[in-house]
């Protein structure tokens, strides 16, 4: 029998990508065939598709929780900001528009098409589809047209799970609060709730629990306690950007500056998981490190935008200065392209068109092109011979002298990226490398340490079991195959 169900919160991050990417492995473990899928979703952090799109990065996550390929139907309308007030859309996999938060509202309905037909697809395909809503389904204001909360579970008859975060504070308010403003039909496809993120003796918790019951009608469904291992887990929004945390004397520093549309920013992952690292991330008005090993420039999606922020910051002095003392820099996508001479966008993909200096590090130019390479990425680094894989996704072409030093050698035969004369500085359009162990440990050693040797995927997988048996042992998941339809 097919089966679909809903996962909607209270907030933003309250714990939805984790709870569906658990419930996707318990229930694979079961022996059903499962597949996610997010309607609409805001994030920078993407992922490529085997069938040459892109999705959030939490979608690929619950794929792989599920043990199937990430698709584009997995979620069929992406939006990636590129300002305070706009985003490009990003429909099954691919870019249509750039448009404003404002008009956005009008295109919704319109895309309530491609959304039904993604999840009609993955019925066919599924025994069970775990549906995880965008935000909060309180969301009054935005409920007009809405294709990611309660429009769709309406317009699908899916039944809902909403979720709340006691860490955060106020968890029955906000359920119960829910309850309060939304519509009473809206309200009549919520089925249950959970309360995510528990600390402490879960028994000081059960009148919460039942107070929520009674003043909602939702059946209690788990009181999930805080998962640890969650940090191991790639995050989809920057709120769950973290640094290492602190480290023994002895690690290796890593800066990376965050710029305001830092993207993919799960390259980070596998460095932080080191523990002779210590991954700094370096927040506004804080300047980059001396004590920096390696400054790596992480990708954007509004590189020149992101390239103004970096020079007022006043990073781009500290990072000439990192350079005259010896340290290395490394540059993914947008980085990479901020290291060069000049970057210049005739098109206006990224706003008004305009040509800028670079930080002049590497000595090539790029110049941003209309098409999207979106594709799987194997080969070797050069000149060690070192094997990597990762995944490619970014407008622009990049040459120049330091370009005829190219930092990877493709599968296909194509080289990528350039290296400095003096060897220092470094750029690549492929994300992904750190989390191959190889490429990992090489880079690692050029920094002067070595890895730990623990695999990152294979960490990941057992993350990934641990929660889903984390989720099983708190959740009722009899009774929620049995609300899914």
């Amino acid at each position: 029998m097919k089966r679909a169900l809903m996962i909607q919160g209270t907030g933003s991050d309250v714990g939805k990508s984790l709870l569906v990417a658990g419930l996707a492995r318990a229930f694979t473990e079961r022996g059903l065939r499962v597949r996610p899928f997010k309607p609409q979703n805001m994030s920078n952090n993407a992922a490529v598709t085997p069938d040459g799109g892109e999705i959030g990065r939490a979608q690929a996550l619950q794929a792989r929780a599920a043990r199937v390929p990430p698709s584009v139907h997995m979620n069929p309308v992406l939006l990636k900001p590129q300002s305070e007030v706009g985003s490009q859309v990003v429909v099954q996999g691919r870019m249509v528009a750039t448009v404003k938060a404002r008009d956005y509202q009008a295109w919704k309905p319109r895309l309530m098409h491609a959304v039904l037909d993604s999840f009609s697809r993955l019925t066919d395909e599924a025994d069970l589809v775990l549906v995880e809503g965008a935000g909060s389904a309180s969301e009054v204001n935005l409920r007009a047209g809405d294709i990611a909360n309660m429009g769709f579970a309406r317009a699908t008859d899916t039944p809902v799970v909403l979720v709340g975060d006691i860490d955060r504070g106020g968890v029955i308010a906000s359920l119960v609060g829910t309850k309060a403003v939304i519509d009473p039909e809206d309200a009549a496809m919520i089925a249950g709730f959970i309360v995510n993120r528990f600390r402490g003796d879960p028994s000081l918790f059960a009148d919460g629990m039942r107070l929520i019951a009674e003043r909602t009608g939702w059946a209690p469904l788990g009181l999930v306690p805080h998962f640890p291992e969650a940090a191991r887990l790639p995050a989809e929004d920057v709120l769950g950007l973290a640094g290492s945390g602190p480290r023994p004397a002895g690690t290796v520093t890593v800066a990376v500056p965050v710029l305001p549309r830092i993207a993919n920013f799960d390259d980070l992952d596998p460095l932080r998981a080191e523990p002779g690292v210590s991954v700094v991330l370096v927040r506004p008005g804080t300047p980059i490190p001396a004590e920096a090993a390696l400054v790596l420039l992480p990708g954007s999606k509004t590189t020149i935008d992101d390239l103004d922020a970096f020079r007022a910051e006043g990073w781009d002095i500290d990072l000439r200065a990192h350079v005259r003392r010896g340290g290395r820099v490394l540059g993914l996508c947008g980085g990479f392209q901020m290291l060069g001479r000049s970057l210049a966008d005739p098109h206006g993909i990224e706003g008004a068109p305009r040509t800028v200096p670079g930080l002049g590090l590497l000595d090539v130019e790029t110049v941003m092109t209309p098409d999207k390479r979106l594709a799987a990425a194997t080969g070797t680094s050069l000149p060690d011979a070192v094997p990597f894989t990762g995944y490619e996704m970014h407008i622009g072409a990049t040459h120049g002298p330091d370009a005829a030093r190219p930092l990877l050698r493709l599968a296909d035969g194509r080289v990528d990226g350039a290296v400095s004369a003096d060897g220092l500085v470094a750029g690549t359009y492929v994300h992904g490398l750190f989390a191959h162990d190889a490429q990992r440990a090489a880079w690692l050693t050029r920094l002067g340490t070595v890895s730990a040797g623990a695999g990152y995927e294979a960490g990941v997988e057992a993350a990934l079991d641990g929660l889903a048996r984390h989720i099983a042992a708190h959740v009722d998941c009899d009774r929620l195959l049995a609300l899914a339809r």
